[in-house]
């Protein structure tokens, strides 16, 4: 199978994480995409869903399926997103499609994070992926000086603004031995609205698509 029809077979598994008659917690990028797709096909009954980003509210709202702001619920369930790297503990760096903000928000309402991905994306060690980071335009350049002091080298992605009015910094050459430490120190920077670890906000269980169909790891 190639990397498109696995992600739909994730999306797919993923519909036996779906609270009964409960809202449920929608991520953000193409694996979610599928999973979307699939919950309007299935004929399961959701009376709506908290969504991270103004993409997955417009394939929600295109499919009939109602979208509640995150002010309107005191919890969930279960959130279901992507990752662009998740490793063997379940801590992921996320932020590829630029949602890690939102993304975080709403994990923060759920009791489990189910993290939906492809079998590339299970690494050893956080780093390979270049880190997203959300910032306020004005302090770019100086958490660029202050990733090159950890060995990192940060970018500015071009032309890319959040649903929330930041820029994103993708930081290359990092190796992220402690996820938790890692994200508790950089969130402090000044001018950094958030850092796409996820270590706080773990996944709880993954649903990885490989050649031999769907794994699920528990953490």
């Amino acid at each position: 199978m190639n990397q498109d029809q696995l992600k739909q077979l994730v999306g797919r598994a993923a519909l036996d994480y779906v609270p009964a008659g409960q809202v449920l917690g929608v991520g953000t990028g193409s694996t979610v995409d599928c999973f979307i797709d699939a919950l309007a096909a299935s004929g399961l009954s959701v009376p709506g869903a908290v969504s991270s980003s103004e993409r997955s509210t417009q394939r929600l709202l295109k499919h009939g399926i109602r979208v509640l702001d995150a002010a309107e619920v005191t919890g969930l369930a279960v959130y279901i997103d992507g990752a662009d790297e998740i490793d063997g503990r379940g801590y992921m760096v996320k932020g590829g499609g630029a949602a890690l903000t939102r993304e975080k928000i709403v994990a923060d309402l759920a009791d489990t994070f189910v993290c939906i991905a492809d079998a590339s994306k299970l690494v050893q060690t956080l780093g390979a992926f270049p880190l997203p980071v959300e910032i306020i335009p004005m302090a770019a350049a100086q958490l660029t000086r202050r990733f090159s002091r950890l060995g990192g080298e940060a970018r500015l992605r071009e032309g890319v603004v959040t649903d929330n009015g930041g820029h994103i910094l993708d930081v290359r050459g990092l190796s992220i031995t402690d996820p938790l430490a890692f994200e508790a120190e950089v969130n402090q920077w000044p001018g950094v609205v958030t850092v796409g670890v996820f270590a706080r906000h773990k996944a709880q269980v993954c649903l990885l698509g490989g050649a031999d169909g769907v794994k699920t790891l528990t953490f």
